[in-house]
């Protein structure tokens, strides 16, 4: 077994490449080729969870799990909000031949899938990007963002005025050429913006879909339990929604789950899943439409790009090798 620390998986995943991963593994999820039981999630005290995600990919051909802790308070310790771990296993005996830090690969992934839908379904011009989070996932959407549109102007929104400033402040550095502005006001924050992401820990919603305007695109990626809600009632009637996996959206958004029992919006105000426009279906139906997509995140694109890193670490005598 092959052993990839946090810094291997750093090394090995860089986002681009990520993203074309996650974009052939989406296609992939909406033919039909995989096997994706939905998020089994078991409280571990406070607002603590454990997360089990099982399944199988066929296209690359690759199985396994992903034992993760979900500590929304981790952050505040200089630590991942996701940490755990990645089993892959071949399928020819049933062996376990790799197992990997689950924080980053988890982090990489979520942007990068967010990235891939934002290249198919965001105008082609959008230049100014809404951040609403500080946190780890805000970092690796800006990333994310500027790979795949001509961002020019970065607005980040966080409860805390010092948080928001410090992340532009670093983001600056890091990206040179950017506007980085800032605040706490999400309402002041998301006006003209292109494209908005949410990347919060936040239970309530932080965007109201009476704040949103025409031609803009959506990234909802915080909330990936019904229970939490980073958007109100009035986005999704608004959108134009996408999703990753049609089952983890009917049962783990819950804007989506109580807006159907409310009767909101009806099932075919949905449009489907992100694969399946890349596989040729509908897409944004106009440079006026506001297109959403909302990630749950699923296990396929763990496997995928765990898949990827796994290669490349063989190929590069990269990681611990060890013996079960």
């Amino acid at each position: 077994m092959r052993i990839l620390s946090n810094a291997d998986i750093a090394a090995l995943l860089p986002m681009a490449e990520a993203i074309d991963v996650i974009d052939t593994t989406m296609r992939t999820v909406s033919r039909g080729d995989a096997q994706l039981p939905l998020r089994h999630v078991v409280p571990v005290g406070g607002k603590n969870m454990m997360g089990v995600m099982s399944g199988a990919l066929g296209e690359p051909m690759c199985y396994g799990v992903k034992l993760v802790s979900l500590f929304p308070e981790n952050p505040k310790k200089g630590l991942s909000g996701h940490r755990g771990a990645v089993v892959l296993f071949e399928s020819e005996t049933g062996g376990a031949v790799a197992m990997m830090d689950a924080g980053l690969l988890t982090a990489i992934r979520t942007a990068a899938a967010s990235a891939v839908a934002t290249r198919a379904l965001a105008r082609p011009d959008a230049a100014r990007l809404t951040l609403i989070g500080t946190g780890e996932q805000a970092e690796h959407h800006l990333e994310a963002m500027l790979a795949v549109r001509p961002i020019t102007h970065v607005h980040v929104v966080g409860r805390r005025a010092e948080a928001a400033e410090a992340f532009a402040t670093h983001a600056a550095a890091s990206h040179p050429g950017l506007t980085m502005t800032h605040g706490t006001d999400a309402q002041a924050g998301v006006r003209g913006a292109d494209i908005i992401c949410t990347v919060t820990n936040s239970a309530t919603p932080v965007l109201k879909g009476d704040w949103m305007e025409p031609g803009q695109h959506l990234n909802i990626v915080g909330a990936s339990v019904a229970s939490k809600r980073e958007v109100d009632d009035a986005v999704i009637p608004r959108g134009e929604v996408f999703c990753d996996y049609l089952p983890s959206l009917m049962a783990q958004a819950g804007e989506v789950v109580e807006g159907l029992k409310a009767g909101l919006f009806a099932p075919d105000h949905l449009k489907g899943e992100i694969g399946a426009h890349l596989n040729g279906g509908p897409g944004r139906s106009g440079p006026q439409a506001i297109t959403l997509y909302r990630s749950l995140g699923i296990v396929a694109q763990d496997l995928a790009v765990a898949h990827h890193a796994l290669g490349r670490a063989a190929s590069e005598g990269r990681g611990t090798e060890v013996s079960l």
